[in-house]
């Protein structure tokens, strides 16, 4: 938000996303989703039912907004469902950790704080019974914990 001046902040929590299988049901996923972004000002956490990013877009027509993905996910752009026409739908600003190329062809790139963990590592630490309290929000920790999620 910083980066771009924005003042609002669309999360969307994809209900049965096109590309991958999740692990947790949408529920579980937004309730996370909402808990690690609860004490961001501007923040909306929403559950979009749509299963690849176009839909989406095609259907609300957002004003005035930015879609933010990681260099990872931009460098697979073009495997995206229709990525030319997301790109004529909605400007892309492509978020980079440090040391990653910062691609050209975005509209905007910035650098975001590396975090040197991936979800699937986090899962296999909570199954192997290990803290994760210092890798994810500790609402987010506890409600994994409450729920029992992720465990052997």
């Amino acid at each position: 938000m910083r980066e771009l001046g924005a003042d609002r902040l669309l999360v969307l929590v994809s209900e049965r996303p096109g590309h991958k299988p999740t692990v947790a049901d949408a529920a579980t996923r937004l309730e996370l989703a909402r808990l690690a972004f609860q004490d961001v000002r501007g923040a909306d956490v929403r559950l979009d039912p749509h299963p690849f990013t176009v839909d989406f877009l095609r259907e609300e027509q957002p004003r005035d907004a930015v879609l933010v993905i990681g260099a990872d996910q931009w460098a697979a752009f073009d495997t995206w469902r229709e990525p030319d026409e997301v790109r004529r739908l909605i400007p892309i600003a492509v978020a980079a950790r440090p040391g990653e190329a910062r691609p050209q062809e975005a509209a905007t790139t910035f650098e975001i704080e590396q975090r040197p963990i991936s979800s699937s590592e986090i899962r296999a630490k909570v199954a192997a019974g290990e803290a994760i309290d210092t890798l994810v929000p500790a609402a987010v920790a506890r409600a994994i914990e409450r729920r029992g999620l992720y465990g052997t």
